[in-house]
């Protein structure tokens, strides 16, 4: 994805370059070669400009001129960098980041009988919950009864995130801060017990805070009004691709010099009435009750349907520089992203997952790297038949050979499926992966499934190399969204 800025410099590159080509050899030679690396861009292209202009002092003023010229277009036009400094996540198998990365390495499932609700009445019984939850941690009790279970995960995961980083929770982070946060529904569940209380007492009379608490942008308000961001603030509401776009988002905010220091992520809470019946309904939600924690199996041949989660994860994106300067440390690199539509149908893949290539052709492409480059993928690994099945088929038409060379796993084998929140957890189990070497299982893999044929990570954590990662969400609506992550370089 190539911004009009970048194109507008490139194209000024190409003309200068023609303008060179009727210079004396000797210096033409030296030129062109210089302004070739110029023009390939990427992260390559301030150090060998500088490496160059070393040799070039000894050029005809005009052309030295030019040369000078043609960096500094380049150097105005090249996109900021993006790095990540802090995490903070609420999930079914730890209220931390480390508490839930350690979970995930040993192949610990968060799904579980049904207690926020009663499920009895439904054919599917079980969902990955957060347990143990406690707002007071991160907010006055009063407060947290006035807003959506949501917006208390967000806030738990922003203030973890901004502590990680070593950046300020005291309302002064300022207008160089944004906000960028994925959802599905937001606080839907207000609404729900609201409209269920009034049908239940036969009266109106509700909560002044029904209005305005369930709405999808609330908790990134809540987020914004807490640490004092004045700088942009949205939310992304494409279902389950809400989380990993909203980080991709929030990376081009950065990219463009809008920001220095973006709060990015997803949340979600809608383990409730509404939705146990519309998914079993679909017939989309496994009916594996027994035991729950064996319910979710991504690329296994026995799945039946993905499992309902909740959760949130929040990322501190930053600019290089700035980081830098502040000595902030570094967990990983945000080398580029994407999004894309299916176009095809409200809640079936299209068959050859093509909307799904476009989302990591694209964003390979806007990171500047080759297929090969990869080493992961964190995958969306739904566990419903046909997700898994589409999404094994469209990651080898990307990769070719290099599929079979590549890992990849799925959380929501542990946690179950959290909508909006799911991506920006499994990123930061990307993040993770890249910056420790290690990748966490895809559990409940019993029986290969000739159509998912890749190397899922069954059953047991492992130790590799991981120096680029790709973390894939594809949701209702034919959203699919993909970010790319690396280990930070100097």
């Amino acid at each position: 994805m190539t911004t009009t800025t970048e194109a507008l410099a490139r194209t000024r590159l190409a003309l200068l370059t023609e303008r060179l080509r009727g210079l004396p050899a000797s210096s033409r030679t030296v030129l062109l070669e210089t302004l070739q690396i110029i023009q390939q861009g990427g992260s390559l292209a301030g150090a060998a400009t500088d490496a160059v202009l070393a040799n070039l002092r000894n050029l005809p003023g005009e052309a030295f001129d030019r040369t000078l010229e043609a960096i500094g277009l380049t150097r105005q036009e090249q996109p900021r960098r993006v790095v990540i400094t802090g995490m903070g996540a609420i999930t079914p198998v730890g209220n931390t980041v480390t508490e839930t990365w350690q979970s995930l390495l040993a192949g610990k499932s968060g799904v579980d009988w049904v207690t926020l609700f009663d499920a009895s009445p439904y054919p599917t019984r079980i969902a990955g919950e957060v347990k143990n939850w406690d707002p007071s941690l991160y907010m006055d009790l009063k407060d947290a009864r006035r807003v959506a279970r949501c917006t208390q995960f967000a806030l738990g995961a922003a203030t973890q995130a901004l502590e990680d980083a070593k950046l300020p929770t005291d309302q002064a982070l300022g207008e160089r801060a944004g906000v960028v946060l994925g959802t599905g529904l937001g606080g839907f569940e207000i609404y729900q017990e609201t409209l269920l209380d009034a049908a239940h007492r036969g009266s109106y009379r509700v909560k002044p805070t029904a209005a305005v608490g369930g709405l999808p942008n609330i908790p990134a308000f809540h987020i914004s009004e807490r640490f004092g961001t004045q700088g942009p603030l949205s939310t992304v509401v494409t279902a389950c691709a809400a989380g990993t776009q909203a980080i991709g988002e929030g990376s081009e905010l950065i990219r463009r010099g809008s920001v220095d220091v973006v709060l990015a992520g997803g949340i979600e809470a809608l383990i409730g009435h509404m939705f146990f019946a519309a998914f079993s309904a679909m017939k989309a939600i496994s009916t594996r009750n027994d035991p729950p924690q064996e319910a979710s199996r991504p690329f296994d041949a026995k799945r039946d349907g993905f499992i309902i989660g909740e959760g949130a994860a929040v990322l501190v994106l930053e600019d290089l520089d700035h980081a830098l300067a502040r000595g902030a440390h570094i967990y990983a690199e945000v080398l580029g992203h994407s999004a894309s539509a299916d176009a095809y149908h409200v809640a079936a893949p299209e068959p050859e997952g093509l909307g799904a290539q476009r989302a990591m052709r694209w964003a390979l492409l806007n990171a500047g790297i080759p297929p090969e480059q990869v080493d992961y993928i964190n995958t969306h690994g739904s566990s419903t038949p046909l997700n898994d099945k589409t999404e094994t088929h469209a990651i080898k038409e990307v990769f070719g050979d290099h599929a079979y060379e590549l890992a990849i796993n799925s959380t929501k084998s542990m946690i179950g499926h959290a909508f909006g929140g799911a991506g920006a957890i499994e990123a930061v189990a990307t993040v993770m992966s890249v910056y420790e070497d290690r990748l966490h299982p895809t559990i409940n893999y019993e029986f290969p499934d000739p159509d998912c044929d890749l190397d899922c990570v069954p059953n047991t954590a492992r130790e590799r190399r991981v120096d680029t990662a790709l973390s894939n969400s594809f949701g209702l609506g034919g959203q699919n969204a993909c970010l790319v992550v690396s280990k930070y370089k100097e």
